[in-house]
């Protein structure tokens, strides 16, 4: 029975910490708790959304919620370990008694106690490999609050980035950019900018998939509304006579299509095309679809 409560919290601490890898660090589609903990305020903000999503709280409150869940069962875990080994193998503080601090929220209690480094030292570990684990715990914590830091940090600019993008593109749509100022070098120039653009957003999206989930809260920084002007402009391109023109808009639309295929494979699984995915983002994100 030690031993298998032993097991349970290395597991709950080897599947948080492969959990922050992927989200953090090595960003793939195995993040698998962060990213069902982030879908799930994401549909709870749906059925919501006149007091959720107008304030943006969605995306926010879906890092809290992992951060509290990465933190939370990582405790859980050292504790599961803790505990088998309470009170014996640990000293206690002069005026607790050990036989009445041994139960699994003591444990809990030395668990998160090690994890935020406060160190209070009113029940420490004694035994030899025990002692080593402690501060093991210590360094999880101090690398959790780290790597929480960092995420944080980057996914910002990301919104900040896909914004930008949006509010281009509803310049471009309200400005009403004439075919003939298009079929130039200036309107490849312009193309070429969209095309970039789209191709930092794609790899952001790759690279924090939870940027996904943040509500962007005026329609002229809404990616997910303003999409279609840009299929429109890479149609337009492509029947332009200017050659570097439609070699600008081929690239366009190729940057449209990846951009579609990171949303459809993460994010919506419609299956359609690029212009059904771009859709059902709008959609999702409580927009209409701008036209061409």
């Amino acid at each position: 029975m030690r031993w298998l409560s032993v097991l349970a919290g290395a597991a709950l601490i080897l599947l948080i910490l492969r959990d922050v890898f992927h989200t953090i660090w090595h960003p793939t589609r195995h993040g698998g708790l962060s990213r069902l903990v982030m879908r799930g305020v994401w549909r709870f903000s749906a059925h919501h959304g006149e007091r959720w999503r107008p304030v943006g709280l969605a995306g926010p409150v879906g890092m809290m919620a992992v951060v509290a869940v990465w933190s939370f069962t990582v405790a859980a875990g050292w504790g599961l370990i803790y505990w088998p080994h309470m009170p014996e193998d640990f000293s206690y503080a002069s005026g607790l008694t050990p036989s009445d601090h041994a139960s699994p929220v003591d444990a809990l209690y030395v668990s998160l106690v090690t994890l935020a480094t406060l160190g209070l030292g009113d029940i420490a570990p004694t035994s030899g490999w025990l002692r080593v684990l402690a501060p093991l715990e210590a360094l999880v914590g101090f690398a959790l609050l780290s790597a929480t830091v960092a995420w944080v940090l980057g996914i910002y600019p990301a919104l900040a980035r896909r914004r930008a993008l949006a509010l281009r593109l509803s310049h471009l749509r309200r400005v009403r950019v004439p075919d003939g100022s298009l079929d130039s070098p200036g309107g490849a120039a312009l193309l070429d900018g969209l095309g970039s653009a789209l191709a930092t957003v794609t790899v952001d999206f790759l690279q924090y998939a939870e940027s996904y989930y943040f509500y962007d809260g005026d329609a002229k920084i809404s990616l997910a509304g303003q999409l279609g002007h840009a299929v429109g402009l890479a149609g337009r391109a492509e029947r332009a006579r200017h050659p570097d023109v439609r070699l600008s808009g081929a690239v366009l639309r190729t940057a449209l299509d990846d951009l579609a295929g990171v949303l459809d494979e993460r994010f919506l699984r419609t299956g359609g095309a690029p212009e059904e995915v771009f859709t059902a983002y709008a959609r999702d994100h409580g927009r209409r679809p701008a036209p061409p």
